[in-house]
């Protein structure tokens, strides 16, 4: 079957590689070709260099005992290292599981167990929170047990822990230790790892939230991101000759995936941004002369009304992507006018679709990509269907979008319930989005079935932050909802029942959120609560609380 973007024709899925294969051809390539660079202090690899770095990453990783199908977290900005570990456990087929930056405790420590973790690599933290301090109080062996030997009564599967830094942590390896490791290792160990590796093998896993509560670990393979990237860099009419500013965490498909795997597959340039600031954004648009820049609607906001952003030339930009929440029309013409990006586009999809399946293009018009997501991704079958009865309907009537193809997950981590939950048996990956398709193909979201709240990018269900609100023993019930708010698209809004006698305020309830939940989840209102409105059945009336939580923050 033939797909078309523009003007280009596709008759066969891009690739069959594994990303080390892909990674391998291009080098040889274009070895001098410039990768990886960080504007902010002056580091740029080649294709070349990079392959070196990761190789001694690799074997520095098969040295401390990581093997094929191992579980290796990171939690880090995006640091250089970040990248280094992503390529080097895809060279060893180990699983690079990402952690979003902003956890707490709390969430880190149900992730490290649900996820059977061999070795977790971390850098110092990020705002307030202390990573060392957090792995120290859940791993407390770390100050007892030389490395190598780590034996954690909390998590049985973690044998080891990598510091991303120079420091010493007492417990932990430091990378540089690691690319020493690796330096002594042989080449031929390397070559034995990378043998068997398969396309359909789990390359990465990401944690969403579930409407049951706890994250999912989604299980994406190198088929699926590979693939996917490269059709990313096609609607934007992606060269080797670009250069694509990556300000959005890599944590998150849009950084790895929208970000580094576009990337690669047209063998350009990675311009990275260590942690979103608006004004080392604008200087590194400025001195790599980027052509793309990424973000969600709130990084372009800060950058667009920052006082020095006049001062900044950001004429070398084209294209770049804006995603990660509702971006208004309004911001995209802004975007397009101010920033010089006139091909700027709008993708949409999930982090179980690897994420994206539906994207517009540099090449459509401007009202297209300011009033839709676009059109279906190729090798992609869409369906918009009735929820109830699973009925295909009519264009322009709304209905839940259904995906298939190369690029749906292989599943929950550990989750089999939940799996065939999300992928029916006809291999129908239900997004629980509603949406409308014109005669023209052009999708448009206009709700959600489910009860998920996107605040800036991320994306937060109510359930999760319900069942920890409920470990609070003043707590008797909770109902979360999402709030309007003009900064963030949405924020998150707790109806809260207490227990008889106690006299918990909202700010005891906030306090109690602060060192346990990341500050995106963190509710911003809390309403306290004698009772919550129900159906005859018993049942919640989430839309009564959500048109009761406008009126008391004054949005009616």
């Amino acid at each position: 079957m033939e797909y078309r973007i523009g003007n280009k024709v596709y008759t066969e899925l891009f690739t069959e590689q594994t990303i080390g294969e892909f990674y391998a051809d291009l080098v040889e390539k274009q070895p001098d070709h410039p990768f990886i660079m960080y504007p902010d202090r002056n580091l740029v690899w080649s294709y070349k260099d990079f392959d070196k770095r990761t190789d001694d990453m690799a074997k520095g990783l098969l040295a401390i005992g990581v093997r094929r199908g191992d579980h290796v977290g990171v939690w880090a900005r995006n640091v250089p290292e970040w990248l280094t570990l992503m390529f080097a456990t895809a060279k060893i087929g180990a699983v690079l599981v990402t952690i979003n930056t902003n956890y707490k405790k709390h969430e880190l420590e149900y992730l490290v167990k649900q996820s059977d973790m061999h070795t977790l690599a971390i850098v110092d933290g990020l705002r307030d929170v202390s990573y060392i301090d957090v792995l120290y109080e859940l791993v407390p062996e770390l100050k007892t047990m030389a490395r190598g030997t780590l034996k954690s009564e909390r998590f049985p599967h973690l044998k080891n822990v990598i510091y991303l830094g120079q420091e010493k942590q007492r417990g932990m390896y430091t990378s540089m230790e690691l690319f020493q490791l690796g330096d002594f290792q042989s080449d031929e160990m390397l070559a034995k790892a990378k043998e068997g590796i398969n396309n359909n093998d789990v390359v990465n896993m990401q944690y969403t939230s579930g409407t049951t509560g706890f994250p999912k670990g989604v299980m994406l393979t190198h088929r699926n991101i590979l693939n996917n990237g490269y059709y990313i860099g096609e609607r934007q009419i992606l060269t080797k000759d670009d250069r694509v500013c990556v300000p959005v965490p890599l944590f998150h498909c849009f950084g790895c995936v929208l970000g580094i795997m576009a990337i690669l597959t047209h063998g350009a340039t990675a311009v990275m941004v260590e942690q979103f600031e608006p004004l080392i954004v604008l200087a590194s648009v400025q001195k790599a002369k980027a052509t793309a820049l990424y973000g969600v609607p709130t990084m372009y906001i800060a950058e667009l009304t920052h006082p020095m952003f006049d001062m900044f030339d950001l004429t070398s930009l084209r294209t770049g992507i804006m995603s990660g929440s509702l971006c208004p029309v309004e911001l995209v013409i802004e975007v397009v006018e101010k920033m010089h990006m006139p091909e700027i586009t709008i993708p949409y999809g999930l982090t179980e679709t690897s994420p994206v399946f539906i994207m517009s293009g540099a090449h459509e018009t401007l009202e297209r990509r300011a009033t839709t997501v676009g059109t279906g991704q190729p090798f992609v079958e869409i369906r918009v269907v009735d929820p109830e009865t699973g009925e295909d309907v009519p264009d322009d009537v709304p209905g839940e979008l259904l995906c298939r193809g190369y690029n749906v997950m292989k599943g929950y981590y550990n989750m089999p319930e939940e799996t065939a939950e999300a992928i029916d048996a006809d291999g129908w990956l239900h997004s629980g989005d509603l949406a409308t398709r014109d005669k023209d193909g052009y999708y448009k979201i206009t709700g959600r079935i489910k009860d998920m709240i996107i605040r800036g990018g991320e994306n937060i269900y109510p359930r999760e932050i319900e069942e920890f609100l409920r470990t609070n023993p003043h707590v008797l019930d909770v109902d979360v909802v999402g709030i309007p708010d003009e900064k963030y698209g949405e924020v998150v809004g707790a109806f809260v029942i207490l227990r008889e006698g106690s006299n918990l305020n909202e700010d005891d309830l906030r306090d109690y959120c602060s060192d346990k939940i990341a500050y995106y989840k963190t509710p911003k209102h809390f309403f306290i609560v004698d009772e919550f409105p129900q159906t005859a059945s018993g049942k919640i009336q989430k839309f009564k609380l959500r048109e009761l939580a406008k009126k008391l923050v004054g949005l009616e």
